[in-house]
């Protein structure tokens, strides 16, 4: 299996025989930097960190030349400079790769209408019914990447296979700038080779639980009774990992996105003690929150407080709300009563806010009155601004004051939902 530097990279030959399958998983190989590249030439073949303020940031995306020395996504950019320390580091620019990922989708979408977004560089392709305009699946792949390349000057790598989960493993494997077709008859011998940790849902520690039971390759399961994987990793997950291993996965690729939770976070230059400042800080995420999910139509059952001390130790709190909301206020308010039932024992270096339990807006009916309607223009007038001017040119009064994250971007960026 790749390490994700690219190393381990598997590739079909251009005869490639694709017999079955009818899945592609297009994955934007480290997307976020080669968009800094493509805009930034003479940053090209260079180890390039997408991050906030060099040491207080977050890594949120490295060219492959800062992969292989072992800079990772979600690292803390101190930690990636100490590994890799004549990388260049540069700020994101999350409208720009919004812009691009609508490009790649859109060319997605010329080509099949089942098109399920997985996040806002990668996405599942069912090509099952583009076959008499486009070609077989393998044929698809390879005018995907080359249009990919041509419209845009970025790279992805394909995976192509009968089943959502083995299309993804393989677009890593082919990784990067690759393409990895696995028929359907060869889908077992893929499998059987690759460590349990491959699989889609085996995190650390289910792998860790496999490989005490000297479970460590996808063969090793095959060749163990139902029973142990189950009593290794429950018997829902156990069984879902079973029918992984033997190739059985009955997903479809589902166009309709089902958004799970939207979130900010910060990470501060400065850790920050003033309890006034970090409430100033908190409603300032609140509102982008809140705009998300306007944004994508959502409204939010739950709302979550991040805090991470200067010591790295990390709490989270959550509160249900006696009715769904998309206002920033009242977003706001929750998550300041959570930060206020809090004991700062010690400066903040990141806080975050997130919106979970999602439901589509306007499901619950209609009230004789909104609390809420104040508020509610208030939204509407920061979303018009936002529209006209760009995000942050305009903002509440309340969290006036010099901007004291770095850079971050959202926790889970998506694509606005197209109106």
């Amino acid at each position: 299996m790749g390490r994700g530097d690219g190393s381990g990279r598997r590739v079909s030959a251009a005869d490639a025989d694709d017999t079955g399958t009818r899945i592609l998983h297009v994955d934007m190989d480290a997307f976020y930097a080669s968009v800094e590249v493509l805009d930034d030439p003479s940053l090209a073949g260079k180890p390039v960190i997408v991050g906030g303020m060099e040491g207080r940031g977050v890594v949120s995306s490295a060219t492959y030349e800062a992969r292989r020395f072992g800079v990772r996504s979600a690292m803390n950019v101190a930690q990636a400079l100490r590994l890799c320390p004549h990388a260049i580091v540069v700020v994101p620019h999350f409208e720009r790769y919004a812009a691009l990922s609508r490009q790649v989708m859109a060319i997605f979408h010329d080509v099949t209408p089942l098109v399920e977004p997985l996040s806002i560089d990668e996405a599942f392709l069912d090509v099952s019914g583009a076959r008499r305009l486009w070609g077989s699946p393998g044929e698809i792949a390879r005018m995907l990447r080359a249009r990919v390349k041509a419209e845009t000057g970025l790279v992805c790598s394909i995976g192509v296979a009968a089943t959502k989960h083995v299309a993804k493993i393989a677009s890593t494997l082919s990784k990067p700038d690759g393409l990895l077709i696995v028929s359907e008859p060869e889908t077992a011998q893929f499998l059987a080779g690759l460590p349990v940790r491959a699989l889609w849902g085996v995190g650390p520690k289910a792998a860790e639980a496999l490989e005490a039971r000297g479970i460590r390759l996808v063969s090793d399961i095959l060749a163990s009774p139902q029973r142990v994987i189950e009593r290794a990793l429950g018997p829902a997950g156990g069984a879902r990992i079973w029918q992984l291993a033997h190739g059985e996965d009955p997903r479809t690729v589902e166009t309709e996105r089902i958004e799970k939770s939207i979130g900010h976070e910060e990470t501060f230059l400065h850790d920050i003690a003033d309890a006034g400042t970090l409430r100033s800080e908190l409603r300032r995420l609140s509102d982008r929150v809140a705009a998300r999910l306007r944004d994508g139509g959502w409204e939010a059952a739950t709302v979550a407080l991040k805090l991470r001390y200067a010591d790295f130790t990390t709490i989270s709190r959550a509160s249900t709300l006696p009715e769904p909301t998309d206002v920033g206020q009242r977003i706001g308010d929750v998550v300041t009563r959570l930060f206020d039932a809090v004991e700062l024992s010690q400066p903040v270096r990141l806080i975050g806010v997130r919106a979970e339990k999602l439901r589509p807006g306007g499901t619950g009916g209609l009230a004789l009155w909104d609390d809420d309607e104040d508020w509610r223009r208030v939204d509407t007038a920061l979303d018009d601004a936002r529209e006209r001017f760009g995000g942050g040119a305009v903002t509440r009064a309340s969290t006036l004051g010099p901007r004291r994250d770095v850079n971050a971007l959202p926790t889970n960026p998506r694509l606005p939902r197209e109106h």
